[in-house]
C-alpha cells in the first residue's frame, strides 16, 4: 500500500511516517514541497505520487495567529483539504484527514465527553476553517475518515508541554499564569499515529473522535508533567478572562 502524507514534518506526521514506513510504502511530503494553497501544487503531488492512501496531518495550528492571518490559515486548512479531495476523489484514494476539537464551542458541562454527532459551532477562525476543511473533504470524498483530536504532544515540534518546561526551567521562582477554567485531553501524537495504522486496514468511514483517555486542565496538565520530570515551578492558576488571547478557545 502506497501512502502520502502530507505535513510529514509535524508531530503527528513525524510518528506516523516513523511507525507506517516498515510496513508500507511512504511518501512524506511538507511545505515547500507542495503548497495547500494552490491547486495547482496540490494536483502535481498527487498525480506524481499516485498513492493509494492520504493522510493529510498538515494544518495551520497557530489559533491566535489564525485570527490576523485568515487568508493564510483558510488556504492551508480549508482550501489544502479542498483540493485534495477532488484530486483524490479522481484518482481513487482514500483520505484519512485529521482535525480538531475546536469545530466545538465546548458549552458542554464536564464531565460529558463531545460525540460525533454533537452540533459543530467552532468560535475561532482556526476552529472554522479546519470545520470548513471536514466538510469539504467529506463533500468530496463521502468516504473519507476524519479524525479529530485535541492537545496534541510529542518529542517533536513544538507544543504546550515544551512550552510549560522551557518557561520552567527558564524561572522556577516566577509566578506564570496557566489557565485553569479550560479542558482537554492531552493526546500523545504516538498512540494517533498507532490508531491511523489500525484504520488503514478496516472499512470504518466517516468521523470520529480520538484522543487519550481522560481530562485536565491546561493548568492541571502543566503541573502533572512537570512533577513527573521533578521540574520546580511557581505556576499559578487563572482563568480564561484573566488570560485574554486573540482567539476565543472551547471551555471543554
Amino acid at each position: 500500500m502506497k501512502i502520502l502524507i502530507i505535513g510529514s514534518g509535524g508531530q503527528l506526521g513525524t510518528d506516523c511516517v516513523d511507525i507506517l514506513q516498515n510496513n508500507y510504502e511512504i511518501v512524506p511530503i511538507d511545505y515547500p514541497q507542495i503548497d495547500l494553497g494552490s491547486r495547482k501544487s496540490v494536483e502535481d503531488v498527487l498525480h506524481a505520487s499516485a498513492p493509494e492512501v492520504i493522510i493529510n496531518c498538515a494544518a495551520y495550528t497557530a489559533v491566535d495567529k489564525c485570527e490576523t492571518e485568515q487568508e493564510a490559515a483558510w488556504k492551508i486548512n480549508a482550501d489544502g483539504p479542498r483540493y485534495i479531495a477532488a484530486c483524490a476523489a479522481t484518482q481513487g484514494c482514500r483520505i484519512i484527514h485529521i482535525s480538531t476539537d475546536y469545530v466545538f464551542d465546548g458549552k458542554k458541562g464536564l464531565p460529558e465527553p463531545y460525540y460525533e454527532g454533537d452540533r459543530v459551532n467552532p468560535l475561532s477562525e482556526y476552529g472554522k476553517s479546519k470545520l470548513a476543511g471536514e466538510q469539504e473533504t467529506l463533500k468530496c470524498v463521502p468516504e473519507a475518515i476524519i479524525l479529530r483530536t485535541a492537545w496534541l504532544y510529542s518529542a517533536h515540534g513544538a507544543n504546550f508541554l515544551k512550552t510549560m518546561l522551557k518557561l520552567a526551567l527558564s524561572d522556577p521562582a516566577r509566578p506564570f499564569k496557566v489557565v485553569n477554567d479550560q479542558f482537554g485531553s492531552l493526546t500523545w501524537s504516538y498512540t494517533l499515529a498507532r490508531q491511523i495504522e489500525r484504520l488503514l486496514d478496516s472499512s470504518l468511514t466517516g468521523i470520529f473522535h480520538t484522543t487519550s483517555e481522560g481530562y485536565s486542565s491546561w493548568y492541571e496538565a502543566a503541573c502533572y508533567f512537570l512533577a513527573k520530570m521533578a521540574v520546580p515551578h511557581s505556576f499559578v492558576p487563572c482563568t480564561t478572562a484573566e488570560y485574554p488571547t486573540a482567539a476565543h478557545r472551547p471551555t471543554n
